[in-house]
């Protein structure tokens, strides 16, 4: 939707009988969040006079600073069509201000707009497409989730193994509604797991979009007497939930990634350079597309999801792969993001890197057709095949070390995020946990 006046904007909502607004925001750590406000009181939010506690919202301002401003959109106008239509519920999604008018620094929404900015003065626009995948559990007689899987189906597999679908389809209508194009959906490789793919779009657009498709997917399931988690990693045994996201940098309309003379792979030297940033950061940036415990537990051999830093054109081993389609659709597909990252800070770290590859020129090195997880130490130290962090501690020292990312996050949620996951993992390190009861009790 194009940028609507607050006229337009106001005639929309009386036509459509919208009585609450729901004014909504992400924090720092991907979180949504909203207030809301009923029709009357959109001059006053326009305005820029709806205040907030900031201090009490995860990464946002300290106590001694805590008023900020919060700043619709009016391009992300949206009806909530599970909410009731008599006397209906939209939303707008929101950028956080500071009172003196200027963008507030902690804003996941401002730190990737000032990344698209410098994409858009080196003339280009960024796109991007995630995959959508979650699992379905079951809920108790309160509604709270249970940890006991929806189906045994697997992948691509129909009713009555699927016993997602009314559900799946029932997201899909609702995502149409609200305006998504659907590419595909279908049931994933692990049991009461499910995949949804919406179109890509400019990169604010997506991000936008990605919190509301989580929004939709947890409604929705809701509905069904389900819970909906994008936890990375619910089962050791099985396949995890990623956010692969498909990214391409198009200028002057034209597919900027696609050269039809490279008669090897038709890729241009600006896709090359953009995954060569990408991997030159790669380890900087993991802490930000996969930041909780769970998310490396998912980061396994054996189970499709990327391990080392490599590339390839077909190998899906590799953390950065380059899909078949060419044209308009060339694409890079980063794999290692999971569906709980924020999207605006995976998305603002990826594209830094890569315009870095871009300006610089850097090269990446070849591209690894065999299947990495088969190759031995040697074989991946002879074609310098680097390791994405193990942990969440190696992914904080990694990020801690990368400049780059320091400056696509601002050095206010910068500090934030590693202060915030090195006590998340000093935490965890202190707990005693189920398996070591299991595995050592009867044997010490």
């Amino acid at each position: 939707m194009s940028q609507l006046t607050k006229e337009d904007l106001k005639k929309k909502i009386q036509d459509l009988n919208i009585e609450f607004i729901r004014l909504q925001f992400t924090d720092v750590f991907g979180a949504m969040k909203s207030v809301s406000v009923t029709s009357d009181e959109l001059d006053s939010a326009m305005a820029g006079e709806l205040m907030f506690d900031g201090s009490s919202i995860d990464g946002f301002a300290r106590v001694e600073e805590s008023d900020q401003v919060l700043i619709p959109d009016t391009s992300t106008f949206n009806v909530m069509p599970w909410r009731p239509s008599d006397k209906g519920v939209a939303s707008l999604v929101c950028d956080v201000y500071n009172p003196d008018g200027t963008p507030f620094e902690g804003c996941p929404r401002n730190i990737l707009k000032s990344a698209l900015k410098e994409c858009q003065d080196m003339g280009y626009r960024f796109n991007v497409g995630p995959e959508g995948e979650f699992f379905l559990f079951h809920t108790d007689e309160k509604g709270r989730p249970v940890f006991d899987i929806h189906d045994t189906a697997g992948y691509f597999d129909l009713a009555p193994y699927d016993m997602g679908e009314d559900a799946r389809r029932n997201i899909i209508l609702t995502m149409k509604k609200m305006g998504f194009k659907i590419e595909a959906s279908h049931h994933e490789v692990a049991p009461g797991q499910h995949e949804i793919d919406f179109k890509y779009d400019e990169a604010l657009r997506t991000a936008d979009n990605w919190m509301t498709f989580k929004d939709i997917v947890k409604n929705v399931a809701n509905n069904f007497g389900l819970y909906a988690t994008f936890l990375p990693k619910p089962f050791s045994s099985e396949n995890g939930n990623a956010m692969h996201c498909n990214q391409s940098l198009y200028t002057n309309g034209s597919n900027a990634f696609y050269d039809p003379n490279n008669k090897e792979n038709k890729l241009s030297d600006i896709a090359y350079y953009y995954i060569g940033g990408l991997l030159n950061h790669a380890k900087g940036m993991t802490l930000i597309s996969n930041p909780i415990i769970n998310s490396y537990k998912r980061l396994l051999p054996g189970y499709e999801a990327p391990t080392t830093v490599a590339w390839s054109t077909k190998n899906r081993t590799t953390l950065v792969r380059v899909p078949a389609s060419r044209g308009k659709s060339t694409r890079v597909e980063l794999r290692n993001p999971d569906p709980i990252a924020n999207p605006y800070l995976v998305f603002a770290v990826m594209l830094k890197a890569g315009l870095e590859g871009v300006k610089n020129k850097i090269k990446p090195p070849s591209e690894i057709e065999k299947n990495i997880f088969d190759m031995s130490s040697k074989e991946r130290n002879k074609l310098h095949v680097d390791k994405l962090p193990r942990d969440l501690y190696e992914a904080i020292e990694e990020m801690e070390k990368d400049s780059l990312v320091k400056e696509a996050l601002g050095e206010h949620v910068f500090n934030l995020f590693i202060k915030a996951k090195r006590k998340e993992w000093n935490d965890y390190a202190r707990h005693v946990h189920k398996w070591e009861i299991d595995n050592y009790l009867a044997k010490y």
